[in-house]
């Protein structure tokens, strides 16, 4: 028969028809427009053949027309399968249940291992790992991807240049580079000290050299500070010149900043949608309806799921979608006066030594004009001017 498919999810019975007269029974369910298929004979006064469940009512309708008995002998397709999984659905519950368990067993993180790292720095590496979410018996689920993971310990750890970060089944494997403790400096070779730009001197503190010059001298680019000649004259001996000289240095920014601005910001709300993904087919199971945001950001984790040591072609799907609007700015002309003074003195901390301070501001030139606000500003700083200059033979 063809079609197989259809009659297993219906269900099929194989009969048995005995007594006299089994040839006019066949053709009598022939006639009703019965379907049977496989019919044999059995014997001289029996027949067997199969019939669909659906007609099972139909058959019995039509025995009763004539003198057959009529058993049967067993039943095949999906309700029957049906009915003796529901016999055995204790047996079918627990390998379900064994099933699940060990999945979410598979994907709970059992292990730590870091590697590279002082016991101090471990410590302050496990601290982390435990703000983030990332312990012993935690599922992996609703943690942060590998590349976070690194790129928070490498900010958050002072004493690591590097961390690379892996999950190997339950475990998750960190190897650190920790910073290296300075070295013994060299010697250093013989040299001057000059001054690295314009500048007034301030104050001076030297170790090795003699100092040419004096506090509230003015120098100019190249001028030598420090001599690292020592001695006398006919006498001198070339030493390496150590020292800082401060000086007060000038900086010219300019900047501007417009009085009106549109920027997008978050407003706090969020919706979050759940998934399981089977290759490029989605199972939505948390988060129904519709984004009711008109302007949003969604942020996407997807986080593999194992059975053990491998890998299931399942990824279980976290969305987290972020509304989001246009926010305008509106500056007075004295407020954007001091954002912008802000403006140019952030973007002139990046230009100078760490330790250098700025002492002084002078607006040289102010204007309003297409909306923007343009300043030119002048900055008087203090600073470390000195440079090394090697000392050659002939100086």
């Amino acid at each position: 028969m063809k079609n197989h498919w259809v009659t297993f999810l219906g269900g099929t019975i194989h009969v048995k028809v005995e007594g006299k007269g089994v040839e006019r029974f066949i053709n009598q369910l022939t006639r009703a427009r019965l379907m049977i298929w496989n019919v044999k004979r059995q014997g001289t006064n029996a027949i067997t053949f199969y019939i669909r469940l659906q007609d099972l009512h139909k058959l019995r309708h039509q025995a009763r027309k004539n003198d057959c008995r009529i058993s049967f002998l067993s039943g095949q397709g999906m309700p029957f399968l049906w009915k003796r999984t529901l016999k055995n659905a204790g047996f079918l519950i627990g390998l379900i249940l064994f099933f699940i368990v060990i999945t979410l067993l598979s994907n709970v993180v059992w292990g730590i291992q870091i590697k590279g790292a002082s016991p101090q720095t471990e410590h302050q590496i496990k601290k982390e790992l435990n703000k983030m979410g990332i312990q012993v018996g935690k599922l992996q689920f609703n943690m942060d991807s590998l590349e976070s993971i690194q790129h928070e310990l490498t900010n958050k750890v002072p004493n690591i240049t590097w961390v690379g970060v892996d999950l190997h089944g339950t475990t998750f494997h960190l190897q650190v580079v920790e910073k290296n403790t300075p070295k013994t400096k060299k010697p250093l070779s013989p040299r001057h000290l000059v001054a690295n730009q314009k500048a007034v001197i301030v104050d001076m503190f030297v170790e090795a050299g003699i100092p040419v010059v004096k506090v509230n001298q003015f120098v100019n680019k190249g001028q030598l500070l420090v001599s690292g000649l020592i001695g006398r004259e006919e006498d001198q001996k070339p030493v390496a010149a150590i020292g800082k000289v401060y000086g007060k240095t000038w900086y010219k920014t300019d900047v501007e900043l417009p009085l009106q601005s549109e920027f997008q910001v978050f407003t706090g709300l969020e919706q979050k949608k759940y998934s399981l993904k089977i290759g490029s087919f989605s199972i939505p199971f948390w988060g129904f309806g519709k984004i009711k945001y008109k302007a949003y950001e969604t942020e996407k984790n997807v986080h593999p799921i194992k059975f053990l040591k491998w890998r299931l072609p399942i990824d279980y799907v976290q969305k987290t979608v972020r509304e989001k609007e246009l926010a305008q700015r509106d500056y007075t002309k004295a407020q954007a006066i001091s954002a912008a003074k802000e403006l140019a003195v952030n973007d002139l901390k990046t230009k100078i030594p760490n330790d250098a301070k700025i002492v002084d501001e002078y607006v040289l030139h102010e204007q309003v004009e297409n909306g923007k606000v343009k300043l030119s500003i002048y900055f008087q700083v203090i600073e470390d001017i000195a440079e090394a200059k090697p000392i050659v033979q002939g100086d």
